[in-house]
C-alpha cells in the first residue's frame, strides 16, 4: 500500500528564500509585536497601520524565489498519489514552485478580501484604507485575506481528516508555537502514523515525533525526500 502523506510547511521553509519570518530578529515591527499588528482589533483602531504591515510584506515576496526544499516537496507530489501539503505561511512559494496539491490555513498574502461583502480577489501591489471594493462599492473594508490572531484557520476540516488517515507526516521549519498546527502531531501520532521534524533546531513539540532532522530546509528537505522515494 502507498503512503498516505500529509506535509506541515511554516516560516523556516521561507527563510531559505530570503523571506524574513513573522518577527524581525528585533522582535517588533514599527516598535509593536506582530500580535499587536495582526488582529481584528487592530484593523479597527488603525487600519493604515496594518495596511503598511502586509504592503511591506507583499513587496518583500517580489524578491523572493523558490528553493530546492520547495522544489523537492513538487517532486514528491508528483510521485505519491494521497498527498497534501498543508502550510502556515502566507506567502506563494509553493505555488510558484509547482505544488498543487496546497492548501493555505492561514490564508495568503497575495489576496484581498472585503470586510463588508466578503468578497475577496489577487492582489500583488499596495493596498489602502481608500481602496473600493470593486464588487459592492464601498471603500476602507479591503483588507487582506490572510487569518489574523483570533480568527479561525482556514481547511481545518480536510486538514484533520487527512491527519486521521495518514501514514507519514512530516513537519517542516515549525516552531511548533502557534495552535491548531502544533496539535498536528498528536493527531498523526494518535492514529499510529510515523511522524517526521524538519527544522533548523528542535522546535517546542520536538519530542512527539519519532525523527527529528536539524539543518536548513533547503538542505535537509531534498536529502529525506530523495531518501523517502
Amino acid at each position: 500500500m502507498s503512503e498516505r502523506v500529509v506535509v506541515l510547511t511554516g516560516a523556516g521553509i521561507s527563510a531559505d528564500s530570503g523571506l524574513a519570518t513573522f518577527r524581525d530578529a528585533g522582535g517588533l515591527w514599527e516598535g509593536r509585536r506582530p500580535e499587536e499588528v495582526a488582529t481584528p482589533e487592530a484593523f479597527v483602531s488603525d487600519p493604515a497601520m496594518v495596511h503598511r504591515f502586509y504592503n511591506s510584506r507583499r513587496l518583500q515576496l517580489r524578491d523572493a524565489e523558490p528553493n530546492d526544499a520547495h522544489r523537492a516537496l513538487v517532486e514528491w507530489e508528483k510521485a505519491t498519489p494521497d498527498f497534501l501539503l498543508v502550510t502556515q505561511n502566507v506567502d506563494d512559494l509553493h505555488e510558484r514552485a509547482g505544488s498543487g496539491k496546497l492548501r493555505h490555513m492561514h490564508g495568503e498574502l497575495k489576496r484581498v478580501k472585503c470586510e463588508f461583502c466578503d468578497h475577496d480577489r489577487p492582489e500583488a501591489g499596495e493596498i489602502s484604507t481608500e481602496t473600493v471594493c470593486e464588487k459592492c462599492g464601498q471603500g476602507g473594508g479591503m483588507r487582506p485575506a490572510v487569518v489574523w490572531f483570533g480568527e479561525m484557520p482556514l481547511h481545518m476540516e480536510e486538514i484533520f481528516w487527512a491527519l486521521d488517515a495518514c501514514t507519514l507526516f512530516v513537519s517542516i521549519g515549525t516552531s511548533g508555537n502557534v495552535y491548531p498546527a502544533a496539535g498536528f502531531v498528536d493527531a498523526a501520532n494518535r492514529t499510529g502514523a510515523r511522524t517526521v521534524e524538519l527544522n533548523l533546531e528542535p522546535s517546542t513539540t520536538a519530542s512527539a515525533f519519532r525523527e527529528c532532522i536539524h539543518g536548513r530546509a533547503a538542505e535537509i528537505v531534498p536529502a529525506f525526500v530523495e531518501r523517502f522515494l
